[in-house]
């Protein structure tokens, strides 16, 4: 499947610049966006496959994993959220973490597909209380790229950490430049 994930990409236009690097992190939390459309997660689907990154997951709300499409989701690597509660989320996902060996997550800082003024700020929590590091990558749909990039560690600076990161995504075009960070 890996090679059809690979020509739909070269179809489409799309190139993957970077992911080759993530094998040298056995976890990690990774970062896309701009997260504009719902295009952004069969794209995601075809890189994760044509990159051979299975053992990246992702999180999904919880009504997407809800009967008739729930196994659909759960096979292609989705863990359920609900995001109607205070669960404590980041601490279920740092235990997650803390209970494998290989592990990894894709996240959208934005948590929404509509234009924000800022990032959520779950991601970076769960990779600080995890000590793993958050690797940003960026789905440029004017130059159909996805970029992988170096990974980024928490410090003890929250507000300048998140603003770094922010500023790594200012300028890029989502599918729907309208709603870019």
């Amino acid at each position: 499947m890996r090679w059809l994930a690979s020509l739909v990409l070269r179809i489409l236009g799309w190139k993957s610049i970077g992911h080759k690097k993530l094998d040298q992190y056995p976890k990690f939390i990774l970062i896309v966006a701009p997260h504009t459309s719902n295009w952004d997660f069969p794209l995601g689907l075809l890189l994760r496959k044509s990159c051979s990154l299975e053992y990246v997951k992702y999180l999904g709300k919880d009504s997407l994993f809800r009967p008739p499409l729930g196994w659909l989701f759960r096979a292609l690597g989705g863990f359920p959220v609900d995001r109607s509660k205070s669960n404590n989320m980041v601490n279920s996902i740092i235990e997650l973490f803390n209970s494998k060996d290989r592990f990894a997550i894709v996240m959208s800082p934005e948590g929404t597909r509509k234009k924000v003024e800022h990032f959520r700020t779950g991601f970076y929590y769960i990779a600080k209380g995890a000590n793993i590091p958050i690797i940003p990558c960026m789905f440029d749909y004017a130059k159909k790229e996805c970029r992988y990039m170096d990974p980024f560690y928490c410090t003890n600076n929250t507000e300048q950490d998140i603003l770094n990161i922010e500023n790594k995504f200012r300028g890029i075009q989502g599918k729907n430049p309208e709603y870019n960070f």
